[in-house]
């Protein structure tokens, strides 16, 4: 995930090595990505809001991409917490 989103903004992706001596954890990295989601969709009902009150500065465009890319990212989201819960019941399983 951490990969994919670097990628997707022109970075260099980041090794989990380098996450760690710089402070950068599992955690810290999960909650960060919420907080980009959450900014995401704010910002995407910001422009609709916008765009319904009659804004001349927003197009129609790019308030249906930007609520994609809202939706696209939330649906991520939720998969990522999806594949957590699964593997904490798996490891919860394992400790018998």
């Amino acid at each position: 995930m951490q990969a994919l989103s670097t990628q997707a903004s022109g970075q260099a992706a980041a090794s989990p090595q380098a996450l760690t001596e710089n402070g950068g954890s599992f955690a810290g990295e999960l909650q960060a990505s919420l907080g980009r989601i959450n900014q995401m969709q704010q910002v995407a009902n910001q422009q609709a809001m916008s765009f319904q009150a009659g804004d001349p500065n927003v197009a129609l465009n790019d308030v249906m991409i930007d609520m994609q890319k809202a939706s696209v990212s939330f649906d991520m989201g939720v998969q990522v917490r999806n594949r957590l819960v699964t593997a904490y019941k798996e490891i919860m399983g394992l400790q018998v």
